[in-house]
C-alpha cells in the first residue's frame, strides 16, 4: 500500500435513496484522493435502477463491486454473508471496513470477528434508530448493537440528532464517535428555476408511509392559490405505498390536481414544482431537504430527525410531523406570502452552503480513517 493510501470496503444493503447517495459520493471522493475502494451490496435487490447506479459508480471502484445476500429482515444471509465479507476483506487486504445502515454495519463488524486487521467504521443512517426499544425487533437489533460495540473502531453519525438517539436507545458508544453531516457538491448549489408549467408543490422521494406522503395528500385537499383555484402537486417517486396513495387521491377527488411521474432525479424534478414539501414522519439527515434547499427552492418540512440542523436560523418554520392541519397551514402560508417564502429560501441556501459541502464531509471521514489506521 502506498503511504497514506488506504484500501476501503464500503458495505451497504440499500442500493437506492439517501444511504446509497452518501456511499456513492464518498466513494468518488475517496477514489479521487488516491484510495482504493470496493463495494459490498445486496444481491437480492437488482432492479434496473440499482444496476444503472452501480454501473455509473464502477469506474471509481478499483476493488470491485461484490454482491451477497442481505435479507431485509433476519434471514439465512445474516449467517453466511459476514463470513463471505471477512474472506473478501482478507483477500483484498482491506484496511477499513465501513458499514452503512443496520445491515451494512452488522456485516462489516461481524467480518472482524476472528482477528481481521481491518478497522470497522459504522454509520447508522437511521436504520436501528427507527426501531422502538419496546418492540421485539428493536430489542434484538439494539442488543446486537451493544454486542458489536467491541468490534467497532468508530461510529459516524450524520446528525447530532442521530448521535443523541443512539445514546438514548443503545447507550453512549464506548468507541470514538463523530458527527459528520452529509454534504453536497458545488454544482448542487446552483438555483433551479421553476418550469413555466410548474405545479405549486413538488414531493421527491420514496412512496412509503414513513415519508408522510398520505399526510401531504390530505393537506393538499384544502389548499388554494391566491385566485381561489385549487393548488397542484407533482410527486416524483415510487415505492410500496403507491397503490394506497393512488386510492387516497381518487377517494378525495384530487386526480386533476396531483401528477405522479415516477422515480426521477431530484434536480429536474424540482423544476416541476415551485415549493418542495418533505412531510416525513422520521428522518436522520435527509439529502432531499439539503438538495432542495441548496437549489433555493422554498421547502416545507417537518421537525424530525436532523432537519432542524439543516434549517439553522430558519428552523422556526418547521412543522409537527403527521399533522395534516399544520401542513395545510404551512402550504397555504407559502402561497399567500410568496416574497417572504422566497427570502427564507435564499437565507437557508446560504446557511447550508457554509456547512454541508461534499468536500468537508469526505475530508472529515477520510481524516477519521487515517486516525484509526495510523501505526500505534
Amino acid at each position: 500500500m502506498t503511504a497514506g493510501k488506504l484500501r476501503i470496503l464500503q458495505v451497504m444493503r440499500a442500493p437506492v435513496g439517501g444511504l446509497f447517495r452518501h456511499v456513492a459520493d464518498l466513494t468518488r471522493e475517496l477514489s479521487g484522493h488516491g484510495h482504493s475502494v470496493g463495494l459490498v451490496v445486496d444481491s437480492l435487490a437488482n432492479d434496473a435502477q440499482t444496476e444503472s447506479r452501480l454501473t455509473e459508480l464502477a469506474p471509481h471502484v478499483a476493488l470491485g463491486i461484490h454482491r451477497f445476500d442481505m435479507p431485509r429482515v433476519l434471514g439465512r444471509g445474516d449467517l453466511i454473508t459476514p463470513l463471505a465479507v471477512r474472506k473478501l476483506a482478507k483477500s483484498l487486504d482491506i484496511n477499513v471496513l465501513h458499514g452503512h445502515g443496520a445491515k451494512g454495519g452488522f456485516y462489516a463488524r461481524l467480518a472482524r470477528l476472528g482477528g481481521s486487521k481491518a478497522v470497522a467504521v459504522y454509520t447508522p443512517h437511521g436504520g436501528v434508530l427507527h426501531f422502538d426499544k419496546s418492540s421485539a425487533s428493536g430489542r434484538v437489533f439494539h442488543m446486537l448493537e451493544r454486542w458489536l460495540m467491541g468490534q467497532t473502531g468508530a461510529i459516524v453519525f450524520e446528525s447530532a440528532y442521530a448521535q443523541a438517539t443512539y445514546g438514548g436507545l443503545i447507550g453512549a458508544p464506548t468507541c470514538p464517535s463523530r458527527v459528520i453531516h452529509n454534504g453536497l457538491a458545488a454544482d448542487e448549489f446552483v438555483p433551479v428555476p421553476a418550469n413555466a408549467d410548474a405545479a405549486d408543490f413538488v414531493f421527491v422521494g420514496e412512496l412509503r408511509d414513513l415519508k408522510g406522503i398520505h399526510v401531504l395528500i390530505e393537506a393538499l385537499a384544502g389548499v388554494r392559490r391566491a385566485d381561489g383555484s385549487p393548488a397542484t402537486l407533482v410527486i416524483a417517486g415510487d415505492g410500496s405505498s403507491r397503490d394506497a396513495l393512488v386510492a387516497q387521491i381518487n377517494q378525495l377527488g384530487l386526480e386533476a390536481r396531483v401528477s405522479l411521474i415516477g422515480a426521477q432525479p431530484a434536480r429536474p424534478s424540482f423544476a416541476r414544482g415551485r415549493i418542495a414539501v418533505v412531510p416525513s414522519l422520521a428522518e436522520s439527515l435527509p439529502y432531499i431537504v439539503l438538495e432542495a434547499a441548496a437549489a433555493q427552492l422554498p421547502v416545507i418540512a417537518t421537525r424530525v430527525g436532523g432537519i432542524p440542523e439543516i434549517y439553522g436560523p430558519t428552523s422556526s418554520s418547521l412543522i409537527a410531523a403527521n399533522d395534516a392541519v399544520a401542513l395545510q397551514g404551512a402550504m397555504q402560508a407559502a402561497l399567500d406570502a410568496p416574497e417572504a417564502t422566497r427570502q427564507e429560501a435564499v437565507q437557508r441556501a446560504a446557511y447550508i452552503a457554509e456547512r454541508f459541502s461534499l468536500a468537508r464531509m469526505a475530508g472529515d471521514i477520510e481524516a477519521l480513517y487515517a486516525e484509526l489506521t495510523a501505526p500505534a
